[in-house]
């Protein structure tokens, strides 16, 4: 299927001076659905207005893969058409690194909210790589089950930092520690907010960001099937496109 042009809902007038092309690096973004109520919430943070990156926007948690990712032992698996995904468009597709991708949208999401979707049925992890320790120290091992990728937006060349971001979806309801203090003045996350997607769409988030919450309602509208579309988001020219992943 070609790819649809959606330049239109991107400022792209906005982005500033152009800077050398990088490479974007991996990243990962876990997106917490709360359903206790009719009209289903999402979890966003809202940036410290300190930080260089976005500061004050209300965006989803989430950051950039790191080793210690792709060694964190876990609990299940990835469904097979999230594991599918994750591997096309990827010069170099490995399990390791889908799995890496998965675990740093959990441990993000632990950092910056303190929310950590584990399991306790498989014991305690015996062995933590260094910034896991808070998690296995809560006696769980992160949940790849509860997991599904839904998007994926690459940044747009030019831009000072650029990621290639995977997007996951996960319910409340498989969260299963907290840990309070995580989000504050001081903090990388300043305050949490659970909004609707309408309400969402009208909040001071990022273009990318209120596209994937559109992607998201009609994902959950349909049920968050695994074998719905997964879009990638990425830009030729000075033209950002919409393409499903295979």
């Amino acid at each position: 299927m070609s790819p649809v042009d959606v330049t239109s809902r991107f400022n792209v007038a906005a982005r500033g001076p152009r800077h050398p092309t990088i490479r974007p690096a991996d990243a990962a973004v876990l997106i917490l659905v709360d359903r206790s109520k009719r009209t289903p919430r999402l979890l966003f943070g809202r940036r410290n207005p300190a930080m260089r990156f976005m500061p004050g926007k209300l965006v989803f948690p989430g950051g950039r893969l790191e080793p210690k990712d792709r060694h964190m032992p876990v609990y299940g698996m990835l469904d097979a058409e999230s594991e599918r995904r994750l591997a096309a468009r990827v010069v170099r597709p490995s399990a390791a690194r889908s799995r890496g991708l998965a675990l740093a949208a959990i441990r993000e999401a632990f950092e910056e909210t303190g929310l950590a979707l584990g399991t306790r049925e498989a014991g305690t992890p015996e062995r933590m790589p260094d910034g896991w320790q808070d998690f296995g120290a809560a006696g769980l091992f992160p949940n790849l089950e509860a997991l599904t990728f839904v998007a994926r937006a690459i940044t747009p060349p030019g831009l000072v930092r650029r990621f290639d971001t995977r997007f996951f979806i996960a319910d409340l309801a498989d969260v299963s520690h907290r840990v309070d203090g995580v989000i504050g003045p001081e903090r990388e996350f300043v305050e949490a907010a659970w909004l609707t997607p309408d309400e969402a769409r009208g909040a001071e988030i990022p273009d990318i960001t209120r596209a994937i919450v559109e992607e998201v309602e009609t994902r959950l509208s349909g049920g968050n099937k695994p074998w719905l579309p997964v879009p990638l988001y990425f830009a030729r020219g000075k033209r950002m496109y919409r393409e499903p992943l295979a």
